[in-house]
């Protein structure tokens, strides 16, 4: 089984204030494995240090300490290994629209990453686009493929990012807040999607959220982070059930109404079911 595998995790940034200058510990000794076809959410407040996990995992921030491995193998600094691990690691960013360039129709956004890992050359790239639409469930694809970001709904454009991530042949998505910035009317059929596509395509999904809900209901594992420390973690209904340490209980206490967690279980399973069936 393909796994991504965070040991040891040490991010440090070095900070000014005034004439003097020190350094800001914003991750410090964070581990687990995502497994293939496996969900691990990362939960948190803002500041608490699970974005900067994620963006290590993507190589946008370079680790101070620690080592990521995929498939038990150390990923490269250069050359043909990095760009393996970037084939088969991709993220998802917060902001849906900010990670579009509104210049450019969805054809190029999805058109660019075919091209460039090699995927799809020549008569292959429009059949490989509207392929990677359909499979985000924007149909039809010749018609989403023409438009731009700002002439689609916030859902749309997330739909079109996480297409994005997907066209290199990711392996794992490292998905940061993806939903946040979405109208709560949308987020759960986004949601949904995610866990279609975990479930057909085999992926690994790194959630960063700092919504405790959904991270039960759409992840195997919770990693619960506080101030760059991992604080607890384990299987998702054991942390939810069960909290060990007071900053989860905190979390657990303000979050909304816990029978509007149940209908959404409900809601999200009926849809499954119905898409599997």
């Amino acid at each position: 089984m393909s796994t991504l595998e965070v040991r040891h995790l040490v991010k440090d940034f070095r900070v000014r204030d005034g004439l003097r200058r020190g350094t800001l510990r914003a991750v410090d000794d964070v581990s687990f494995t995502l497994a293939a076809g496996r969900t691990v959410a990362v939960v948190g407040e803002s500041g608490s240090g699970k974005s900067t996990v994620a963006r290590m995992i993507a190589q946008l921030e370079t680790p101070t300490a620690g080592e990521i491995l995929l498939d038990g193998e150390p990923i490269g600094r250069r050359g043909r290994a990095l760009a393996r691990y970037r084939n088969q690691v991709q993220m998802v960013f917060q902001d849906p629209f900010a990670s579009l360039n509104p210049y450019h129709p969805v054809s190029y956004h999805l058109e660019r990453p075919l091209r460039i890992h090699g995927v799809a050359r020549g008569k292959e790239v429009t059949p490989a686009v509207h392929r990677l639409l359909r499979s985000v469930e924007l149909d039809p694809p010749e018609v989403f493929a023409a438009k731009r970001p700002h002439e689609m709904s916030g859902g749309q454009r997330q739909r079109i990012a996480i297409a994005r991530a997907l066209a290199p042949g990711a392996r794992f998505l490292v998905a940061d807040e993806p939903v946040s910035m979405l109208d709560v009317s949308i987020r759960l059929g986004v949601l949904s999607l995610l866990a279609r596509l975990q479930r057909e395509e085999n992926l690994g999904v790194l959630y960063i959220t700092h919504d405790l809900a959904t991270a039960r209901h759409f992840s195997d594992e919770i990693v619960v982070m506080l101030r760059g420390d991992v604080v607890e973690q384990g299987p998702s209904d054991q942390v939810i059930l069960d909290p060990q340490h007071d900053y989860t209980k905190t979390l657990l206490a303000a979050a909304p109404d816990p029978s509007r967690h149940g209908r959404l279980r409900d809601e999200v399973r009926a849809e499954l079911a119905a898409q599997a069936s």
